[in-house]
């Protein structure tokens, strides 16, 4: 009964999310913490090796079934993480009565022990728990985190340029409008001109606010200080997806020497490598209603695509600025060795 109620869980949750009753990325990964950690707490299981061949199962079932949801990816590979990571904890743990000798001398010879993730642990689950718990906290924070930056790398007098709306950019905004006079140039990001909803925000805070068409992003580029724009997922070399019309504005950026600073919290690097061709994999069409006027008679003859998404490549951003730091594109590597395990990249095997 439980492997049933635990099925329509993850039924209800997918068709949430594609529905778009879930679409914002913070709730996504907060959803899929409970989904899992509901997931552990009902399952039968006894070792570690047997909750990571479950998770592995279910995981595999909700990366399928949204594909180009990438939080929820990365979730499933952090939480897999966490329980090799507690795992490990706990069996070094366990010999801390014997001896420094002995015990120097069962850490390195229980290495295979170790890897097979086979043996009984106790206080496991309690662990994990804890651990989840610190985790959930940490994407709660994550905007507030990026946002405590902000004076670090805004100065009074800039003209900053962003792109759409992003709730890391928002707050990141505001909070150096505390202590610093600077003006915001913002991009529509048409079709859907989610640039506005950002302007009316700033302006609230007496923040000074220039709305532009795309169009005239190259035009306005020279006057900018620094490009600062949000992210819907880091990719693992750096690149990024994020709203349409950022490539236009890095590849301006890139031209004029403009800094390009993305804000980006850590549940958003992902282990895929994508590229902007790829656009099964990548990208989501949604309807060229705003693009194109269905009342023109020639409508049919023409094939008309609205993507969502954009792809930036590596070398047209400057920093990262992460919950816990700045980072250059380059060490997005090592993030990703040090958030998810690399037997966890492929759910499917």
């Amino acid at each position: 009964m439980e492997v049933e109620k635990y099925e329509v869980l993850l039924e209800s949750f997918i068709s949430n999310i594609k529905r778009k009753k879930l679409n914002d990325n913070c709730k996504i990964a907060e959803e899929t913490i409970k989904l899992l950690r509901h997931f552990i707490e009902t399952t039968n299981w006894s070792t570690a090796k047997e909750l990571l061949i479950h998770l592995r199962k279910y995981g595999h079932i909700l990366t399928s079934a949204l594909p180009i949801q990438f939080v929820v990816g990365n979730i499933v590979r952090r939480i897999l993480n966490i329980v090799r990571e507690e795992y490990i904890a706990a069996r070094k743990n366990s010999v801390e009565d014997i001896d420094v000798q002995d015990s120097l001398h069962k850490i390195v010879t229980s290495e295979d022990d170790i890897d097979d993730y086979n043996n009984f642990v106790p206080e496991l689950k309690l662990s994990i728990f804890e651990h989840l718990d610190e985790f959930q906290m940490e994407i709660e924070s994550s905007n507030e985190d990026i946002a405590k930056q902000a004076r670090e790398h805004i100065h009074s007098n800039e003209i900053i340029l962003t792109v759409g709306k992003s709730s890391e950019v928002e707050m990141f905004l505001k909070e150096a409008a505390k202590d610093r006079s600077f003006e915001v140039f913002i991009t529509e990001c048409g079709p859907l001109n989610s640039g506005k909803q950002l302007a009316l925000n700033l302006s609230r805070h007496k923040i000074p606010i220039t709305l532009i068409p795309d169009c005239a992003m190259f035009g306005i580029m020279s006057r900018v200080n620094k490009v600062i724009i949000g992210v819907d997922s880091v990719m693992a070399n750096g690149g990024l997806r994020t709203f349409s019309s950022c490539h236009a504005v890095s590849l301006a950026a890139h031209h004029y020497s403009v800094p390009v600073l993305v804000l980006a919290p850590l549940y958003k690097l992902s282990t895929r490598y994508l590229c902007s061709y790829n656009q099964d994999a990548f990208n989501e069409f949604v309807s060229p209603s705003g693009v194109i006027n269905y009342s023109n008679s020639d409508v049919t003859k023409v094939d008309v695509y609205n993507p969502t998404y954009d792809y930036v490549p590596p070398e047209n951003v400057t920093l990262f600025i992460f919950n816990n730091g700045g980072q250059s594109p380059s060490y997005v590597y090592r993030l990703l060795s040090e958030m998810y395990h690399s037997d966890d990249y492929d759910l499917s095997v």
